[in-house]
């Protein structure tokens, strides 16, 4: 049995969408940029050199498909990938399709406006497009 547990913050801030063989691959609530995190279900890792060299290899498989299956969902002109952790230390790592002219456009997302709920159909209807992508 693992004695992962999910950030509390990540948990609020996103929903679980499918358990892939290392990571939790986790839908942002913020419906403004389409946004999943991958966190590897691992205990105490907060940084990617922290897990073994066989988890990085499969964090690495695992953002590729998961980072192609957002943008064949999207068509967005960009994926960002990119592992912050300066307020959640808790190792996870961000995808986020990008385009001009979306509301932060060129520059991060992060501390950009504040965050707008998904509507509950569109968020059910992109998440099974995304899902069947992956």
């Amino acid at each position: 049995m693992s004695d992962f547990v999910i950030d509390p913050r990540l948990d609020r801030d996103s929903k679980l969408l499918i358990k892939l063989g290392l990571c939790q691959l986790r839908l942002m609530l913020d419906s403004r940029w389409p946004w999943v995190l991958l966190v590897p279900q691992r205990s105490g890792i907060s940084e990617i050199f922290d897990m073994t060299p066989l988890d990085q290899t499969m964090l690495t498989f695992e953002t590729a498909i998961a980072a192609k299956a957002l943008k064949q969902t999207t068509g967005c002109l960009k994926i960002n990938v990119g592992a912050l952790g300066n307020q959640v230390r808790q190792f996870h790592l961000h995808i986020i399709a990008r385009n001009e002219g979306d509301p932060a456009w060129p520059g991060p997302v992060w501390g950009h406006g504040d965050a707008c709920a998904w509507n509950p159909d569109a968020r059910a209807e992109f998440t099974e497009r995304l899902l069947e992508a992956l």
